[in-house]
């Protein structure tokens, strides 16, 4: 129970001051508990906003799944993919908090292996998803690559500081395009690679 309050006090002191600003104090705080208590549950702020990332992730990929359902019509995942980037794009914290704790875990030498990997269970489940949508065989990338390209595009910075095309309006042209280029071909009729 503390930690899952002080998962839910990082969350809301990050979303209000960023990485660079929340402190152990703050979020212990905020959680109603001691900066020793925060200690015996995490070794520090990095771990406590890569546990956070990583919920988060394998989250997106469950409401997904959710949304899709038993939805086979290529078409229609599509149209339901670019609407939950629509909607999940709309708060562009997730995707700044990962590149500012990137950047500073590069900074300070504590990238590892956990931060290289934060996002390839998601990528990875995503794109066993997106498999669906191709002829058995014939999807353009393998699954994390497909899996990667949507989360990509959804949680972008830059899709966030410009107007146009939204992050749904760029999934979908993505995965539309590539349908378009891998998707149902007639009786005999290969891909080229």
């Amino acid at each position: 129970m503390t930690r899952a309050k002080l998962l839910e006090s990082a969350r809301a002191v990050v979303a209000r001051e960023g990485y660079e600003s929340a402190s152990v104090d703050r979020i212990a705080e905020e959680a109603g508990f001691s900066k020793g208590a925060f200690y015996s549950n995490f070794n520090g702020k990095e771990e406590i906003i890569l546990e956070l990332l990583e919920a988060h992730s394998l989250q997106d990929v469950t409401e997904i799944a959710e949304l899709i359902g038993d939805v086979t019509d290529p078409q229609a995942m599509i149209e339901i993919i670019s609407d939950w980037a629509l909607n999940r794009s709309t708060d562009p914290s997730w995707g700044l908090l990962a590149l500012e704790l990137f950047r500073r875990a590069r900074r300070d030498a504590t990238f590892g292996e956990r931060h290289a990997t934060l996002f390839r269970a998601q990528w990875q489940r995503l794109g066993e998803i997106l498999l669906r949508m191709f002829p058995e065989g014939a999807a353009p990338a393998d699954p994390e690559t497909l899996g990667g390209i949507v989360f990509e595009l959804t949680y972008g910075a830059a899709a966030s500081f410009k107007a146009g095309p939204t992050a749904g309006d760029l999934v979908r042209l993505a995965l539309s395009a590539m349908l378009h280029a891998y998707g149902e071909q007639p009786q005999g009729a290969k891909h080229s690679s």
